[in-house]
């Protein structure tokens, strides 16, 4: 279903074509027009904050607190440093012209990409829909939204909030499962964002290709965290806990699983159990804050991750309300299930580790992850992990905390994805550059015009050496 003119139905092809008649007229290439695009949309969040607060709780049973922290209030952030920023961004920027210009000025136009289309995944339904959103309508571009249906009461949510404030014809959101994803993917689209599993991402690729649209991919893998000798070994395990666990383990960048050295690992397994009971309580499926997997089909998949030989803490789980209690494993290998894919849920593996450059050398060796952490008081290590291994983006000393900035971009790398968003990133992500010379017409020289002689011969490395 297709949210257009009074809550009806219009068609995807009809859509399309509308969007790209409005882009033509011109209108979003006026900044203000999408600086007050950007105070309308803060608007309908601050009205509809309950309604989303509600949605969320309903998808994955997240509390009001971890809603505003990691959804709501990281959109408002996006959207109050977009509006402090657009103006200077969307001007023309001046560059140094060559002397075999002369005379001419250049600078670089910034251009929205046209009619952008915007899939976002269920695990932060609201955040990962509305925040792209939020840099394509700075950047000047007309957009399509499509929520996942995994998460469909804040789709609605988002389709209800987008319709009221909105016309079609400018942002709509489209509504549904495969059928709708696949037909999207058939439409003209000036640019594709996506995020969600490297499988579909490679789809969404290929389907891009047959129309050279191009993309943004923020998919996923198995993210390391590593804690080494040297590490504040309470202070890490507060904050890999914190990292990991956060909805529920379903965090494109928690931690997937932990390398620790051997001489600290029964340390940092006490810590995080004492961690666990400190941030969930003694029973954390008695915590009403703490949220559950989305589906039963996800819930089957992570329970089946489970080694029940190798827990070390945690381990419950209540079927009928699909939550699983913050479980490590310890004594983990390669081997694994658990290693095999990555866990998106509540499940922390554990490995030991004793020599630095056997485990870059096995980081290096695994597909490239969305994000890694070390853990470490040792510059040189910690140097050597950031500058040798290949990531999206991480944190020394701390987790997934590298994403909530506008002042770096956010992306992946390899089979994590491709580009970037987040502040400046963001904009430039829906944006096209033109290289433009501005070449005078009160002076033309003449080295490069037929006949060639040899005195234009010398100008000409004169100015091209």
């Amino acid at each position: 279903m297709t949210c257009g003119d009074n809550g009806g139905a219009v068609g995807h092809e009809a859509l399309i074509r509308r969007q790209k008649e409005f882009f033509a007229t011109g209108a979003t290439l006026d900044v203000k027009f999408r600086i007050a695009a950007l105070k309308r949309l803060r608007s309908a969040i601050l009205a509809h904050e309950r309604q989303i607060n509600e949605a969320l709780e309903a998808d994955l049973g997240k509390c009001e607190f971890e809603s505003y922290m990691c959804e709501t209030g990281m959109v408002l952030s996006e959207i109050r440093y977009m509006l402090r920023h657009v103006k200077r961004w969307s001007r023309d920027e001046r560059v140094p012209t060559p002397a075999a210009q002369f005379v001419a000025k250049s600078y670089v136009k910034k251009s929205p990409c046209g009619c952008v289309l915007i899939m976002s995944p269920w695990n932060y339904p609201f955040m990962l829909s509305l925040e792209p959103l939020v840099d394509a309508l700075a950047a000047g571009n007309t957009a399509v939204v499509k929520p996942s249906a995994y998460s469909p009461a804040t789709g609605r949510a988002v389709a209800e909030l987008i319709a009221e404030t909105f016309d079609p014809a400018y942002v709509a959101v489209v509504l549904g499962g495969r059928a709708e994803n696949s037909a999207l993917l058939d439409m003209p689209f000036d640019k594709i964002f996506f995020t969600g599993s490297t499988a579909v991402g490679k789809e969404v690729m290929r389907r891009a290709a047959e129309r050279l649209i191009p993309v943004t991919l923020e998919l996923g893998g198995k993210s390391p965290c590593i804690v080494d000798k040297t590490a504040d070994i309470p202070l890490a395990a507060r904050r890999i806990v914190f990292g990991k666990f956060l909805n529920c383990g379903q965090t494109c960048v928690a931690p997937d699983h932990v390398f620790v050295h051997e001489s600290v690992k029964e340390a940092f397994l006490a810590e995080v159990k004492k961690q666990i009971e400190l941030q969930f309580g003694k029973d954390p499926l008695q915590d009403p804050d703490y949220g559950r997997m989305v589906s039963r089909k996800h819930y089957d998949r992570v329970c089946g991750l489970i080694d029940d030989a190798k827990v070390v803490a945690g381990g419950g789980r209540r079927e009928e309300e699909l939550r699983i209690a913050p479980t490590v494993m310890a004594d983990v290998t390669r081997g694994d299930a658990v290693m095999g894919e990555e866990i998106f849920g509540p499940v922390l593996p554990v490995l030991a580790f004793r020599d630095g450059e056997e485990l870059i050398a096995d980081l290096n060796a695994q597909p490239c992850p969305l994000a890694l952490y070390v853990f470490s008081s040792d510059k040189k290590f910690t140097g050597a992990v950031l500058a040798r291994c290949s990531f999206g983006g991480g944190c020394v000393n701390d987790t997934v905390i590298h994403l909530a900035t506008p002042h770096m971009g956010f992306g992946g790398a390899g089979a994590s994805g491709m580009g970037a968003y987040h502040g400046k990133e963001g904009f430039y992500c829906f944006t096209h550059k033109k290289s433009v010379v501005d070449k005078s017409t009160l002076f033309d020289m003449p080295v490069r015009y037929r006949k060639y002689t040899g005195a234009k011969a010398r100008l000409l490395r004169l100015f091209l050496r």
